[in-house]
């Protein structure tokens, strides 16, 4: 932006201001969260609140990196990130289920609003463009091919340093994965939603009121870049898999198996919490017992006994304690498949939910 503005290119100046829009948008995203959840534990909300917070924070996140002149997108994503991975921490159940519920949707149809844009804007684009078309579009076939063997290679400098560290520090993967591994993950670096929102967020004018140069340029190639990594990466990515033979390291065993056995782990954690903390209560509400057979065989225990209000409490301290084991677990083991942890987080969360219906 500096250099655009005044004309000149003067690199240790570009190098700072490139450094602070990265490490100040990504501090300034994280500061705002961790915010965020302090004010949480304080005051007083309920899911419809926090649904609401939840869609208005990132736009928090975005302006006020945006006026430090920071990455307002780095912000988003890094703020983003860290509430998802704390939200077992300081949200209810009920705001974590509506607002998985909410953002689900929400999600889609920002995609559908990104690609819709793209389409809307992209004539206006070319008529403002300073060069011919097809040289625009020679300059977006570049920037591709540039991105393309830019990510190949990280990849492939990424698993190198993945080798070395390996001696030094624990690392997911011990196994040497080869020259197929780090070619397929290269290649799968589609463009999307991220990229337009950054050439999105170029301001139309300078600080003296002209049109920024060369923007509607720098969109059309964004636009190219995106359509032509999707197109042509995404298309040729299932040929390049089968291609390759390449079996997915994550997942050995298949996804019912893990599913099984975390099902399985989660009933023991059950019982172990029962056997070292409520064990003399086994007697008095019956249905704990019960609810050992729902872990394992989902059936159902009596509801006249979920009106207990302690029976409530020993049963909310199992699953508290189970979803601890299972976010645990989910840190510990990097191969783990995260989806799969995320369907018996949510159906710790029903589980809960349910008893606080009754």
């Amino acid at each position: 932006m500096i250099a655009v503005a005044t004309g000149q290119f003067i690199w240790h100046e570009v190098a700072l201001s490139f450094l602070w829009m990265c490490i100040g948008g990504a501090g300034i995203g994280i500061l705002i969260g961790i915010f965020f959840m302090k004010m949480h534990r304080l005051l007083p909300t309920d899911a419809n609140i926090d649904i609401v917070l939840t869609v208005v924070t990132p736009f928090l996140m975005y302006l006020v990196a945006e006026e430090l002149h920071a990455s307002g997108v780095l912000a988003v994503v890094c703020g983003g990130l860290l509430l998802y991975n704390r939200s077992h921490s300081f949200l209810a159940t009920s705001s974590r289920l509506g607002t998985l519920n909410v953002w689900s949707s929400l999600v889609f149809l920002l995609n559908g609003i990104v690609f819709m844009m793209i389409g809307l804007d992209l004539p206006q684009i070319v008529s403002g463009l300073e060069t011919d078309l097809f040289t625009a579009f020679g300059y977006g076939v570049l920037i591709t091919v540039i991105l393309v063997i830019t990510r190949i290679v990280a990849a492939y400098g990424a698993v190198f340093t993945t080798m070395i560290m390996r001696n030094f520090i624990t690392v997911a993967d011990r196994q040497n994965p080869g020259w197929k591994v780090p070619a397929l993950i290269g290649w799968t670096g589609m463009r999307g939603v991220v990229s337009l929102a950054a050439a999105l967020s170029i301001p139309l004018t300078l600080h003296d009121g002209t049109p920024f140069p060369h923007r509607n340029l720098i969109l059309f190639i964004t636009f190219v870049v995106i359509l032509l990594t999707l197109l042509v990466q995404g298309l040729t990515l299932p040929f390049l898999i089968t291609k390759f033979k390449i079996q997915d390291p994550d997942f050995t065993r298949s996804e019912k198996e893990i599913d099984n056995e975390i099902r399985n782990e989660l009933a023991k954690i059950g019982v172990k919490r029962i056997q070292d903390t409520h064990f003399e209560k086994l007697e008095k509400f019956p249905a704990i017992k019960d609810q050992l057979q729902i872990w394992e065989n989902r059936v159902n225990s009596s509801e006249v006994i979920l009106n207990f209000p302690e029976y409530r409490e020993v049963y909310l301290d199992i699953i508290n304690h189970q979803r601890e084991w299972l976010i645990s677990k989910n840190r510990e083991e990097l191969l783990l498949d995260e989806e799969i942890v995320r369907k018996h987080l949510k159906m710790l969360d029903l589980q809960e939910e349910k008893l606080g219906m009754h």
